[in-house]
């Protein structure tokens, strides 16, 4: 028989999936976010007393920075000594939550709207430290593929999702649209849609209107007649084509291709939001049935990832 560890931790490694929950765990504001929840959360008057709001909310998160299902979060917690402690869970704790409890607390946030709440919430943190200049925005566009296959209960696709073509590929799923401020990149609005939408259809919801320059690809051109938002200076790219089509001899077109790089550079910044949620948090496949689920997920992920973007600054200023 293997002998017992007696509860003896004698490593003294630290993984980075550690480190990542830690920082995360000091740059969060639990309190507020919790403050959000509480008038909406259930009260047991018999039975078994519910898990506490925090604890609920921190599982919520671990599923999303780690790409965990219902099912395969109940047996993390059982597995994973980490997510215990995170969550806030004992380990000498009888009970732990369950796929079924998981699943209720997701519901109550999306029946309440609160992943738009929480986002705007700690977007007003941001802003109040100084995070979001709100001078100039990006806006950008990425394609989330949805279960293309039928067979399910019903024999059908998710109506709500839709196909595009993008080059000579086509897509089915949704779209998710950002605006990120242009000084830090951090997302401050998000718009799901349907594949099919195209990207101008959106824009005026993606803007807080106090912006003066907005920086976009060369899949928005037309913006300026399409929006109703005026006193605006639109840096839209120029086409490929175009842009491959400019003599460097000549003064004017280097000028004009050193501008384009300029945009392109600024422009890059909306990028990272796409990175983290698709390369760090494992986010490449809406997960949910129906727009509205997935659009809740999706807005929780960039409200974390402008948490993880900002982590670094905004314990420089904890500190």
């Amino acid at each position: 028989m293997k002998q017992s560890s007696l509860g003896l931790d004698l490593s003294t490694k630290k993984t980075h999936r550690r480190e990542f929950l830690e920082e995360m765990e000091r740059v969060v504001p639990w309190a507020e976010l919790v403050a959000l929840i509480q008038p909406h959360s259930p009260r047991a008057k018999t039975g078994r007393p519910p898990f506490a709001i925090e604890t609920m909310l921190r599982i919520h998160f671990l599923q999303q920075w780690f790409g965990l299902s219902d099912p395969a979060m109940e047996e993390a917690l059982f597995d994973v000594p980490m997510y215990r402690e995170f969550a806030q869970l004992p380990d000498g704790l009888v009970r732990l939550p369950d796929e079924s409890t998981i699943l209720r607390f997701r519901h109550l946030l999306e029946k309440h709207g609160l992943a738009a709440q929480m986002f705007a919430a700690v977007n007003a943190t941001l802003g109040a430290k100084g995070l979001m200049l709100k001078t100039g925005s990006v806006v950008d566009a990425t394609l989330i593929a949805a279960p293309s296959s039928t067979k399910n209960s019903t024999g059908t696709r998710d109506p709500e999702m839709h196909q595009t073509k993008k080059g000579n590929n086509w897509y089915f799923g949704m779209k998710a649209h950002i605006a990120v401020d242009a000084d830090s990149g951090l997302v401050h609005h998000q718009v799901c849609t349907a594949a099919n939408v195209h990207d101008l259809r959106v824009v005026d919801q993606l803007l807080h209107g106090k912006e003066k320059h907005v920086f976009a690809d060369s899949g928005y051109r037309g913006i300026a007649k399409w929006s109703r938002r005026k006193r605006i200076r639109w840096a839209v790219a120029m086409t490929p084509g175009h842009r491959k089509a400019l003599d460097p001899s000549k003064p004017l077109d280097a000028l004009r291709d050193k501008a384009e790089r300029i945009k392109a550079s600024i422009r890059a910044k909306v990028e990272h939001p796409f990175r983290v949620i698709k390369r760090q948090f494992g986010y490449c496949k809406a997960r949910y049935r129906g727009l509205a689920k997935n659009a809740a997920q999706v807005t929780t992920l960039f409200m974390l990832s402008n948490l993880w973007m900002a982590r670094r600054k905004l314990q420089a200023a904890a500190a």
